[in-house]
């Protein structure tokens, strides 16, 4: 009997060329569905609930697929956990009713992206954060980061040309621990490279190079030449997908 699984995994995405599958290139799907294809010898096809950049994290991605197996939940994901690199981990697993996609039944995703403000950094954290040496405004950045809460014509922060733009972000603000800082985001759904290209816009404020007025200019103008430059994917993280 054919089954839906829905599955949460996380993964390091430093050394991936991100989510979806590519000829010749390492991917979290094309790692999934190669480690699917051992144990059940067939073909299987698995669909993320966002496509991830290379080098970009998870702590909780959702993907879901479809497979006859007789395999317990428990059964199914040690051996999953056993074929599949040590960068990837799949950590819960059940079966859906089969009307479920992974896709385009979510509602909304949560995304951190992490800076730390110092002139040295801890090489445990150098991969999943960016290093900024530099004094930065905070209190302008926390300022700021609230601006990008509306529903409204992303294309400025973003590479993508998609005929429909508009995003919905519910949530957007920075808080500071230490010497970190975090920016976090919650929208139903994302342009390519917008997290990253919205914090290159709060680092430039943070910097002193941008008055707070440029966002409205931006959203206003939709001019990509307007907004800050796209930072690296190592500090992004896709932290929570909701249903």
């Amino acid at each position: 009997m054919m089954r839906n699984y829905k599955l949460a995994l996380s993964y390091d995405g430093t050394d991936f060329y991100g989510w979806q599958r590519q000829p010749d290139k390492r991917t979290i799907q094309g790692v999934l569905e190669e480690s699917l294809a051992k144990i059940t010898r067939k073909k299987i096809h698995v669909i993320g609930a966002g496509r991830t950049d290379a080098g970009v994290h998870a702590q909780e991605q959702v993907a879901g697929f479809k497979a006859n197996l007789r395999l317990k939940n428990e059964e199914l994901i040690r051996a999953l956990n056993s074929l599949l690199t040590d960068e990837v981990r799949v950590n819960s697993l059940k079966k859906i009713n089969m009307d479920f996609h992974a896709r385009k039944m979510a509602k909304s995703k949560i995304y951190q992206y992490r800076i730390f403000n110092s002139p040295i950094i801890s090489p445990f954290l150098q991969r999943y954060a960016l290093q900024w040496s530099s004094p930065l405004k905070v209190n302008l950045m926390k300022e700021a980061a609230p601006l990008f809460a509306r529903e409204a014509d992303f294309r400025a922060f973003s590479s993508s040309r998609l005929q429909n733009s508009v995003r919905k972000v519910t949530r957007s603000e920075i808080e500071k621990k230490g010497d970190e800082i975090i920016y976090t985001v919650e929208a139903n759904g994302f342009l390519r490279y917008m997290v990253r290209t919205m914090v290159g816009t709060l680092l430039e404020i943070g910097k002193g190079k941008m008055p707070l007025g440029r966002i409205e200019e931006i959203f206003r103008e939709k001019k990509r030449s307007l907004a800050g430059p796209t930072v690296p994917a190592k500090g992004l993280c896709l932290i929570k997908v909701n249903y």
